[in-house]
């Protein structure tokens, strides 16, 4: 992974066409300081459909428009990583009829974007325990990690099927695993487990937005997240237009990040922000 120094800043000028209030929020924007790795939990569909009175499959249908558009927008910023919660361990506990459409939205949705991913210059990974899921699932996984592979871009990792604590849990019995054929048996460092989870070779994210307003982590990213700055943002996930992604970037860089630490004088409060939606 490329170090910090040596991505280029952005050009406001990639994302084509802007409108007014995107063209005032480019303007607050230091293009130099966004950050390395952007997490979303992509929360709200199905809030939106049944306010619109539509089926929830409308929802999730809807939200892919936003993914797309997140994803673009941050490629073209030279944004390091991208990672979007797609499907977690605990949403099998939906009725079957759903998760056969998440998996069927999922599938259409790798075959489809492709070229969006290929002309933006993007390199997918997928996050979770994918041994789990259907095996056409498996497949479009398996193409879409090849033939994006030598792509130099912006690192888009998929969470599907995927849990904070069944990732640490996963780190930890590699870990002993190895050890146990090494005949290793010094203790564990931070390190170690980094290089055993899911997103290892990656930066942990330095930006968390999670959408429609709840107020939890929902199992995503445990261990990366633990000095990311957290935005909550009201507004439902198929609402979350270019916009509401350059806002949650104006506000990140008015953090400051200090990592546990404190400076003189400063107030000591790090409770996260809610962002009202619009």
């Amino acid at each position: 992974m490329k170090s910090h120094s040596t991505i280029a800043v952005a050009n406001p000028s990639a994302l084509g066409p802007v409108t007014p209030e995107e063209a005032q929020l480019l303007a607050k924007l230091d293009l130099a300081r966004l950050p390395r790795h952007v997490a979303v939990i992509m929360d709200g569909n199905g809030r939106w459909a049944q306010r619109k009175h539509l089926p929830r499959p409308a929802g999730h249908r809807s939200g892919t428009q936003t993914a797309r558009t997140t994803i673009e927008t941050c490629a073209r910023l030279n944004i390091e990583a991208l990672t979007l919660y797609a499907f977690s361990v605990e949403n099998w506990r939906r009725p079957k009829t759903e998760t056969d459409f998440l998996m069927q939205l999922l599938r259409e949705y790798l075959r489809q974007e492709m070229p969006l991913i290929q002309r933006n210059n993007i390199r997918m990974r997928f996050l979770g325990r994918s041994r789990e899921l259907p095996a056409g699932v498996q497949q479009d996984m398996r193409e879409a990690v090849e033939k994006t592979a030598k792509n130099t871009g912006m690192v888009l990792c998929l969470a599907l099927n995927y849990g904070g604590r069944a990732e640490i849990v996963d780190a930890v019995n590699e870990i002993v695993s190895r050890r146990s054929s090494d005949n290793r048996n010094a203790p564990v460092t931070e390190e170690e487990v980094a290089r055993h989870l899911y997103t290892a070779g990656l930066p942990d994210p330095d930006l968390l937005i999670r959408s429609s307003g709840e107020m939890r982590v929902s199992n995503f990213l445990l261990w990366q997240i633990a000095y990311a700055e957290i935005l909550v943002t009201e507004t439902l996930w198929p609402d979350f237009n270019r916009a509401r992604l350059l806002e949650a970037f104006v506000e990140f860089q008015k953090r400051e990040r200090r990592y546990g630490g404190i400076r003189e004088g400063s107030s000591d409060s790090e409770v996260p922000a809610r962002v009202a939606g619009k």
